[in-house]
């Protein structure tokens, strides 16, 4: 997985959701960010269609920041900037 420049001076951390069916991606994603700081970056590897819209609406509705979507194979990749 490629490091992107931006996210160069940020914590990041992995999360594969791979496999999962809607809502565990988000959930696994809520839980997880609970335990990082604000500013922190969760990556989320993800292949169930409906994180293509979940991911998105998670983080408008919870105050963090979707900062990229990318795709990689038959998965997405989001990562997510905790908001705080």
């Amino acid at each position: 997985m490629k490091q992107l420049p931006y996210l160069a001076d940020m914590e990041i951390h992995d999360l594969d959701a791979t496999g999962l069916l809607c809502p565990l991606p988000v959930l696994k994603l809520r839980k997880r960010l609970t335990a990082l700081r604000p500013g922190d970056v969760m990556r989320l590897r993800a292949d169930d269609p409906a994180a293509i819209v979940d991911v998105p609406h998670f983080c408008a509705e919870a105050g963090h920041t979707l900062i990229e979507t990318t795709d990689e194979g038959s998965a997405q990749i989001y990562h997510v900037k905790k908001g705080g």
